[in-house]
């Protein structure tokens, strides 16, 4: 599996609870955990098919506490609620950031539509 955008530096501040990727074009995303959580790439979040998918709730403090690699394609990534099961690969990771305004927000639509307000 080949990627077509393998970042060159992976940072995660612990503080503020981002993932930081920067790619060789200068690209830089800087994804919170949160928002890495509740896509979670994994079966528990996704579902088993389309329109199966599982809203994330109560995430808001969620940190990442291991990064593991998993060949020279991909992530994973641990989370402190437990969740280890999402492989993010490189491409799957880049998209998530070239569009991390409109998902979450739709994100924060489906809490809102879901009577869970987002806490924080």
């Amino acid at each position: 599996m080949t990627a077509k955008h393998r970042p060159t530096e992976i940072h995660l501040h612990q503080k503020t609870r981002v993932l930081e990727l920067v790619y060789e074009d200068g690209t830089r995303h800087r994804l919170p955990c949160e928002f890495l959580r509740v896509y979670s790439p994994s079966a528990e979040v996704t579902g088993h098919g389309p329109g199966q998918e599982v809203l994330q709730l109560g995430k808001e403090d969620v940190t990442i506490d291991e990064i593991e690699p998993v060949g020279n394609y991909a992530v994973k990534l641990v989370f402190s609620d437990g969740h280890d099961t999402g492989i993010y690969d490189w491409d799957y990771l880049y998209r998530m950031g070239n569009d991390y305004d409109a998902l979450w927000q739709r994100y924060l639509d489906r809490l809102a539509e879901a009577g869970h307000p987002r806490k924080g």
